[in-house]
């Protein structure tokens, strides 16, 4: 796959504040590229400066080898966290002033048909649930018939089913060759959509890669979670590596045959054990040390 796009020692600084703190990196055309970061961290300055909203302070952005200009713009989609629909418009209404706002548009039909809407055009905009607007703000993203579309944090306040509905839209978007730069607060939801994931921290990138290649190289071991009552060891005696939290025994191991084995030496209960490999979580707080939502 070639670039799409590309970030080159990126910087945006205010009175007293490196907002972002050059920062570079590269997206390949037809995939999804994820933006991590606790707040404050810098990623949505940078998105907004990769999205020709903000002006940055040093550095470049270029689009297919050239700064970002009027063709980027018409060539771009946007899906904001928070956008205010025109009142007392149908869905079908709606859909139809964004069309005529563009030289260029994807086929209404086949828009409504991608974005699920064929039922919901009729409806008052001011009548849709979460799930349903979320789908008909990802089709006025995508009804230029974008080369590339941003999604900043799409799913947050819908309900998991809604979530995981949406996250088929983004996979049916994506296979049609549209490159996605995603924002987002669920780690689940950056696992399941995104082919590189870079995670920012105090306006700088601290890891990027595929999933697969961060949790790869930062960790080596698996978890296994056993309730504090069924924890029948001394926690100082220096068996295992522990994490304790409220309730639960977290064991970090290494060689998880040898630990279970162990364990049941040790006469402990694993009938509510529970094991489960690392995470884009457990990355994110590594490297953090902050919860995503914080």
């Amino acid at each position: 796959m070639n670039d799409i796009l590309e970030v080159k020692d990126l910087k945006k600084h205010y009175p007293g504040v490196k907002a972002v703190d050059g920062v570079s990196f590269t997206i390949k055309e037809g995939s999804c590229f994820g933006l991590l970061g606790p707040n404050g961290a810098g990623k949505t300055t940078t998105v907004e400066i990769m999205e020709g909203i903000t002006r940055q302070s040093s550095g470049e952005v270029l689009y297919r080898g050239n700064p970002i200009g009027r063709d980027f713009k018409q060539e771009a989609g946007i899906q904001f966290q928070s956008t205010a629909l025109q009142e007392f418009l149908t869905v079908n209404e709606t859909l139809r002033l964004f069309k005529n706002l563009y030289k260029k548009s994807m086929d209404l039909d086949e828009l409504i048909g991608v974005c699920a809407l064929r039922e919901l055009l009729n409806r008052d905009t001011r009548n849709l649930s979460g799930g349903q607007k979320q789908r008909l703000l990802l089709a006025i993203a995508l009804i230029n018939d974008p080369n590339i579309v941003f999604l900043d944090e799409p799913t947050t306040g819908l309900d998991p089913q809604s979530r995981r509905n949406f996250w088929e839209l983004i996979t049916s978007i994506k296979k049609r060759n549209k490159t996605i730069i995603l924002t987002t607060h669920y780690m689940e939801e950056a696992s399941e959509l995104c082919d590189e994931v870079a995670i920012m921290d105090s306006g700088k990138i601290i890891a990027i890669g595929t999933p697969g290649e961060l949790l790869e190289a930062h960790f080596n071991d698996v978890l296994i979670q056993i309730p504090e009552e069924d924890f029948i060891i001394n926690l100082d005696s220096g068996d295992f590596k522990i994490t304790h939290k409220p309730g639960k025994i977290i064991i970090h191991s290494d060689n998880l045959h040898d630990t279970l084995r162990l364990l049941g030496e040790r006469n402990v209960n694993l009938s509510r054990m529970e094991i489960r490999s690392r995470n884009l979580e457990d990355l994110f707080l590594e490297l953090t040390g902050n919860d995503l939502r914080a």
